[in-house]
């Protein structure tokens, strides 16, 4: 078990290097079928290896409840709410400030990493929480589309791909955690002390830091 601990301590020794919602990428010309695989490959990136923020989200849902199918479902209405708020921001219908949401997305992991800690199962309103934190965090994705760019002749389709890969990498982190860890540890009886409980209050600390961080030191 030290080994995971070990691999979630040199994770956030690297994360003050690690920048979320910076994407650089030269926008060019491109047919609607390269728009689509182009934004697909960036939605991707977004979370693997750049969102650092959105891959402890996702490793906080998925360590509540291992069971990949509710796992999956709290994703799936993950994507949802981002899609929407993504959409609406892109459009230009919302404008939400980075200096809140940025925070926001910070508290949601602080949420949900204490949830793991003091709760064993999923309670009913976890979904209404799930979504209510995604549409937040599809505010802070509007961040990185922006700075990106955005083709006029294909705007449709490169909101949509760009979801469909960031979804694409939140489910390789839940396949990843289910088969590197869940699937052989998640039935032992200390399977919450030894590695959920553990990974939570360190992940809890850095989204802590990362809250103040994004309040005041920014």
């Amino acid at each position: 078990m030290k080994k995971y601990l070990l691999a979630i301590l040199l994770l956030v020794m690297a994360s003050s290097a690690l920048q979320a919602h910076v994407i650089n990428y030269e926008l060019e010309k491109m047919s609607g079928d390269t728009v689509f695989w182009r934004y697909l490959v960036l939605g991707f990136q977004h979370i693997i290896p750049l969102g650092f923020d959105h891959i402890l989200f996702i490793t906080c849902v998925f360590f509540l409840n291992s069971d990949l199918k509710q796992v999956i479902l709290q994703a799936s209405m993950f994507t949802l709410a981002h899609s929407l708020t993504l959409g609406l921001a892109m459009y230009g219908i919302i404008k939400p400030p980075a200096n809140v949401i940025e925070p926001l997305i910070a508290l949601s992991i602080v949420f949900l990493a204490i949830e793991n800690i003091y709760s064993n199962k999923v309670k009913p309103w976890r979904l209404v929480m799930v979504f209510l934190f995604g549409m937040v965090h599809g505010m802070g994705f509007a961040g990185a589309l922006s700075q990106l760019g955005m083709p006029q002749y294909a705007f449709a389709t490169a909101l949509i791909s760009f979801n469909v890969g960031v979804e694409i990498g939140q489910l390789t982190i839940i396949l990843f955690l289910y088969f590197i860890v869940a699937r052989s540890f998640s039935g032992k009886i200390w399977y919450r002390r030894r590695i959920v409980i553990p990974i939570s209050v360190v992940i809890a600390l850095v989204a802590s830091w990362w809250t103040v961080e994004r309040i005041f030191l920014v």
